[in-house]
């Protein structure tokens, strides 16, 4: 699996799609009131789990946790998704947390 582009390394190759992610995404979706960061969080997890995007999975999972999502709560959503998305899905995605949270 190749490494999720930081901020820096999207802004290089291409400029528009930074400048989007940050001003649309960022800086208007995700600080509309009618969820919490913590639900956009939970949601955003889910999302890439059900759609198996395990390189976007390791910086989301650190978001979460800034947003307050408990690493216990990371590890039912995934166990309960295993159900929905599919168990290579929630296996697949476990094997993203750092290993000092496994």
């Amino acid at each position: 699996m190749s490494q999720p582009l930081e901020r820096e390394t999207l802004a290089a190759i291409a400029p528009k799609l930074a400048q989007l992610t940050q001003d649309v995404l960022f800086e208007d979706v995700w600080q509309r009131p009618q969820l919490s960061s913590r639900d956009r969080s939970l949601v955003t997890l889910a999302a890439l789990v059900a759609l198996e995007r395990t390189q976007q999975l390791p910086w989301h999972l650190a978001f979460a946790l800034r947003n307050g999502v408990r690493h216990e709560e990371i590890i039912e959503l995934m166990t309960h998704l295993a159900f929905y998305a599919g168990w290579p899905a929630a296996v697949s995605a476990l094997g993203c947390l750092p290993e000092e949270e496994r």
